[in-house]
């Protein structure tokens, strides 16, 4: 008697990408680029990417996309060509709800929600899972209604009526209630890792150790630079969002004097000021570096507006008064002619920071980024003690 065998293996997630782009408020990306990067995030969140769309509306839509895509996608959604729909942008409650309502079967999330996701595959520690839980809930707790909409029963046309009220009003009161309780909670816990990061950074102070900050946008090979600079073996991989919490090693400088460098979580376009909240703790390690090395990917056909969306970042936690180097990195991914073109046609930098092409696997330029982390650093505490 022949034996039929079944897979175990849990099916990934088909996703179906949808971008909208707003006739007037264009961005920094094109709609293709942003949806590319998307595709890259739900790849990072273990989904199947299995198509996409987009589309330029004159004025905003309450289900994000308009009538004609929409009735696209609910035949395919009839046709159960994918399990989720991912939107490019952050969704209002209201829109996710006439979106899932238009849709019917497959679910639809946004883009902070898959961001959030692929935080909390990639917390390690203690402080990155509360980090991602408070950004997680400051999402969750607008959009609570929607969660219990099995409950909801409409009669006449008209919702909330006779026989409609109590169990899924009161279960709704009841989460919201335990997500705020969980968020004083989250809170408390997040202030003591503050508070406990405070006397770490000022002990640091006291001994006159340096220390240098990686930031930069999300897989710009921050993780990579950091092992080439202090000869360590963190993580790196060619993912969107592979390193979360910040790993700090020793460095040796030109000089000899030992300093340190923290690389912590990657910037991406479209953060919510919610989830950069989150990570203050983490982030504000950079506000007692000496130097800030922003890395660039200068292979990345967007560098520029990459490089935009930091600055912007870096302008919102007011750390562009600090001394940088905009470290221009991955130069092994270009050809000799390109090594001169890049400096000259990116036109990357603002006037007034230094820019260094490198890169972290193959070793060139590093020597140049030391010299000039040494000569930041020299700056930085002459300018103190001025």
């Amino acid at each position: 008697m022949s034996r039929k065998l079944f897979s175990t293996s849990i099916r990934p997630e088909r996703a179906f990408l949808v971008g909208a782009e707003v006739k007037g408020k264009r961005g920094l990306w094109s709609l293709k680029d942003s949806l590319a990067e998307l595709g890259e995030l739900s790849k990072s969140a273990g989904a199947v990417v299995v198509g996409s769309i987009g589309q330029r509306l004159k004025k905003p839509s309450q289900a994000y996309l308009g009538k004609g895509k929409l009735d696209e996608l609910c035949q395919m959604a009839r046709a159960g060509n994918f399990d989720v729909v991912i939107c490019d942008d952050e969704l209002t409650p209201s829109q996710q709800r006439n979106f899932e309502e238009v849709l019917g079967r497959a679910r639809v999330i946004d883009r902070t929600a898959l961001i959030l996701d692929v935080f909390a595959r990639r917390a390690q520690t203690h402080e990155g899972r509360l980090q991602v839980e408070l950004a997680q809930y400051e999402y969750l707790l607008p959009r609570i209604a929607g969660q219990w909409k099995h409950l909801e029963r409409q009669r006449g046309g008209v919702r909330g009526g006779i026989g409609t009220r109590g169990p899924g009003e009161t279960q709704i009161e009841t989460d919201r209630r335990l997500i705020r309780n969980r968020l004083v909670k989250i809170n408390k816990d997040l202030d003591g890792v503050r508070r406990h990061r405070s006397q770490y950074r000022t002990h640091r102070k006291n001994s006159g150790i340096p220390v240098i900050s990686l930031l930069g946008y999300t897989n710009a090979g921050k993780s990579s630079l950091l092992n080439m600079l202090t000869k360590s073996q963190v993580t790196a991989e060619n993912k969107l969002f592979s390193t979360l919490d910040p790993v700090t090693r020793k460095i040796r400088l030109p000089s000899g004097e030992t300093a340190l460098v923290t690389d912590t979580v990657g910037f991406i376009q479209k953060l919510p000021p919610s989830v950069v909240s989150a990570f203050r703790a983490t982030l504000e390690e950079a506000h007692e570096s000496s130097v800030i090395l922003q890395v660039v990917d200068i292979t990345n056909p967007n560098a520029a507006a990459q490089t935009e969306v930091v600055e912007n970042i870096l302008g919102d936690l007011d750390l562009l008064n600090k001394p940088r180097i905009l470290v221009l990195n991955k130069a092994d991914l270009l050809n000799s002619d390109q090594l001169i073109m890049e400096k000259q046609a990116r036109q990357l930098p603002p006037d007034e920071i230094e820019a260094i092409l490198t890169s972290a696997l193959s070793g060139y330029g590093i020597d140049d980024l030391l010299r000039e982390i040494q000569s930041c650093i020299y700056s930085f505490r002459e300018k103190i003690l001025c």
